[in-house]
């Protein structure tokens, strides 16, 4: 019968220079994929290509099919050498690497939701492009199953993992409903961007300055603010709530005086700064005023790294999930053996069948047998054409049984 692999490159197994190399575009997939199935003789085919991976899910008569797909590959995406980086797994092994995949437990960072979306398109792309059938169509809802049972009854994805994310989370702590909170980003860093794009999803209103106020005004039409002058920060300090800097500025551009004298205007409501810059923006000293709350780079990737601990205790879990999934659908793939001779035991009574309930009995016990022990189910169908000559031998099933077992 033919086994499931998974073959290619990851993050794990091949330097990005080689992955770039095979990376796959998804308009080209279609036709690549039809390509690949032919040359190589495999009956199904499906391709995940992202930033961080280029794998092949396959379903193949013998593994020197497979062998074939991966040079074949290899050669059409111009690296015939890459395959030193390039790792094949089988059967099981296979089944629970491709549910690790979906479910985010074997991503660069445990828990990041992307993966999902992307698992979904590589799975629709080779649908349309007829290179997928029953065995992976079955491996593809199986796994997304597992993702989703992953990420239920687990914590991988309960806390922040990026710098950016990690200070929106602080922010929410700070203030809890962040709804019209006034945010302003200082700079045009892409960390600051990331982290202003998440505030403003919670409802936060947009303010953005810049040395440069034609920058300022761009910036705030992309993301959707409103773009202050550089040289009047100062005088929009005690209406803000949020202060995000993330520039490329020598020295600090916000003070500690300036600080005291936002808060004194607004009553010491609390003001949240957070300085994604390197070297630091923020005058350390901002954080010894009452109601500030102050941090920077080292402060949010020490947030991370213990949030990133958390989810990697958790990703234990999700593979204790994960195995009892893989262990159901080995099951199911194993029953496949039998469907020939399910499919000629349905024939042999088929008349018969109709005609009498208690053949119809026979028959579901005996379908039922043979799916839960495909190793003896020739025997079950042997032994059931002998019985079921005598329809009304009603000690006949037990019979069966007994004799299955050998005794």
């Amino acid at each position: 019968m033919s086994e499931i692999y998974a073959l290619g490159t990851n993050f794990k197994t091949a330097p990005v220079e080689v992955r770039e190399k095979l990376a796959c575009k998804t308009e080209d997939l279609p036709d690549l994929l039809r390509e690949l199935k032919v040359k190589s003789g495999v009956e199904e085919l499906c391709i995940l290509s992202t930033c961080n991976r280029v794998e092949l899910y396959t379903v193949s008569p013998s593994e020197g099919n497979v062998e074939l797909l991966k040079e074949e590959f290899l050669k059409l995406k111009g690296s015939p050498k890459a395959g030193k980086y390039t790792f094949i797994k089988k059967g099981e092994e296979a089944v629970f690497h491709v549910f690790k995949v979906a479910s985010s437990l074997d991503s660069m960072v445990v828990g990041e939701p992307q993966i999902v979306a992307q698992f979904k398109e590589s799975f629709q792309v080779a649908r349309k492009a007829g290179t997928v059938g029953k065995i992976l169509n079955r491996l593809f809802e199986k796994a997304l199953k597992a993702s989703k049972r992953v990420r239920v009854e687990t914590g991988i994805s309960r806390n922040a993992v990026s710098v950016s994310y990690a200070a929106v989370e602080l922010a929410k702590k700070i203030f809890g409903d962040l709804r019209d909170a006034k945010v302003l980003l200082v700079g045009a860093g892409e960390m600051g961007e990331l982290a202003v794009n998440y505030l403003r999803r919670h409802g936060c209103r947009l303010f953005i300055t810049n040395r440069t106020y034609e920058r300022a005004l761009r910036l705030s039409q992309r993301l959707g603010g409103n773009a202050l002058r550089f040289e009047e920060m100062e005088s929009y300090l005690p209406t803000l709530d949020i202060v995000i800097v993330s520039t490329g500025a020598p020295g600090y551009v916000i003070t500690k005086e300036m600080v005291k004298r936002a808060m004194k205007k607004r009553n010491y409501d609390p003001m949240f700064f957070i300085d994604i810059s390197v070297p630091r923006n923020i005058d350390p000293e901002v954080g010894s005023i009452d109601e500030v709350f102050l941090y920077d780079i080292d402060d949010l990737k020490e947030v991370v790294e213990n949030n990133l601990k958390d989810r990697l205790r958790e990703a234990k879990r999700g593979e204790i999930i994960l195995w009892d999934e893989v262990k159901k659908f080995m099951l199911w793939l194993e029953s496949l053996k039998v469907e020939p001779l399910i499919l000629k035991l349905k024939l042999l009574v088929r008349e018969r069948e109709k005609e009498s309930p208690y053949v119809r009995k026979i028959v579901h016990r005996a379908i039922k047998e043979m799916k839960r022990n495909p190793e003896a189910a020739s025997i079950i169908l042997r032994i059931f054409q002998e019985e079921v000559e005598d329809v009304h031998g009603r000690e006949g099933l037990s019979y069966v049984y007994n004799r299955v077992d050998g005794t």
